[in-house]
């Protein structure tokens, strides 16, 4: 098979799963791992569009994994967001919709908005050189994100420019990406708690069903996190509900904060939350809760100190189903209020 029927094939693929994949994460990591892959790209980056700002929503580097592993690679990079104020190849091609091809970044004016940000390749001790930027469009032509590439590498492993007859074929990755993006918006407004913002009842129990099949075929540990936060009912009577309201609205803000973004985040009722942990075994699970547990009591709350707790359960140890491991999350969760709440308690 050629190099343009495997494209090809690899295009319908992604095609079909924009029909069928509701993990928004999922399809853009898949989106630039084939740019990557057809354009012999070292590094990428998948960035959404999010008001003056852009979010690296998918980060893939294989020079800065080997050197530092993939955990703290995204803490480096993912640590916050870039500001379309500040002059960047990736901000430059979200605000005109140019595509950008150059052959040495550092060769571009730092005074110029079509320049290179030094300021992530200083802090990840990186050197950029050739970059490809696309913009993300949506049906409306509105610019949604951008598709990076970084250093193109031969076949000797030097960096080389970009080839531009490569810019039609990720300008087409692009605009899947822009279709998953617009599609998960879309359902964002159906599957959105209206309160908090974050996922509700229903998104959640598509998505736990989704990830338990996961684990079965593939055999990924998956975790489950339940959280009450602690005597809300009396601080309800205490203070009265619209406080209570502004205490769901920060704990949900909290929790949206300190996890990472493929982290399926949901308000299930009342105060009750849940956090659904992909490819996160049981202990991995337990350490989130105990930091996320203390980001909850060390925040300033204007109407004092708010502790929650936690319950904990994986897969396969826990449960062997989506209903029996949201169970054992509860009982867990009931285990850590019976000894005394604002603690972390795992099956």
């Amino acid at each position: 098979m050629t190099d343009r029927e495997r494209l090809l094939e690899e295009l319908l693929e992604i095609a079909i799963a924009l029909t069928t994949e509701r993990d928004l994460y999922a399809l853009l990591q898949r989106v630039l791992e084939t740019a990557r892959r057809f354009t012999q790209a070292e590094a990428g980056t998948l960035f959404l569009r999010e008001g003056d700002h852009l979010r690296f929503a998918v980060v893939q580097n294989d020079f800065l994994q080997r050197k530092l592993g993939a955990a703290a690679m995204l803490q480096r990079l993912q640590s916050e967001p870039l500001r379309l104020t500040e002059p960047s190849l990736a901000g430059h091609v979200a605000q005109t919709g140019e595509i950008v091809n150059v052959a040495d970044a550092y060769a571009i004016g730092v005074h110029e908005t079509r320049a290179l940000n030094r300021r992530f390749d200083a802090a990840s001790e990186y050197a950029t050189r050739s970059v490809l930027a696309i913009p993300m469009q949506d049906l409306t032509g509105s610019n949604v994100g951008v598709l990076e590439l970084l250093n193109a590498l031969d076949e000797s492993g030097a960096i080389v420019p970009f080839d531009p007859d490569d810019e039609t074929m990720v300008r087409a990755l692009a605009s899947q990406a822009a279709v998953a993006i617009r599609n998960a918006r879309l359902e964002d407004l159906s599957f959105k708690d209206v309160s908090t913002e974050l996922y509700n009842r229903r998104y959640f129990a598509l998505r736990i069903d989704e990830e338990v099949k996961r684990h079965t075929r593939f055999g990924h540990p998956l975790s489950l996190v339940a959280l009450n936060i602690d005597h809300f009912k009396q601080f309800n009577e205490d203070h009265g509900t619209p406080a209570g309201d502004e205490v769901l609205r920060e704990v949900a803000r909290l929790l949206a904060k300190h996890s990472r973004s493929f982290t399926i985040i949901a308000r299930l009722d009342g105060d009750g939350f849940a956090a659904l942990l992909a490819n996160t075994p049981k202990a991995g699970a337990a350490t989130y809760s105990q930091r996320i547990r203390g980001v909850i009591a060390a925040h300033p709350f204007p109407h004092g100190p708010i502790t929650a707790s936690f319950g904990v359960a994986g897969l396969p140890a826990d449960a062997a189903s989506a209903e029996d491991l949201t169970a054992a999350a509860q009982r867990a969760l009931t285990d850590a209020k019976r000894l005394g709440r604002n603690r972390v308690t795992a099956l």
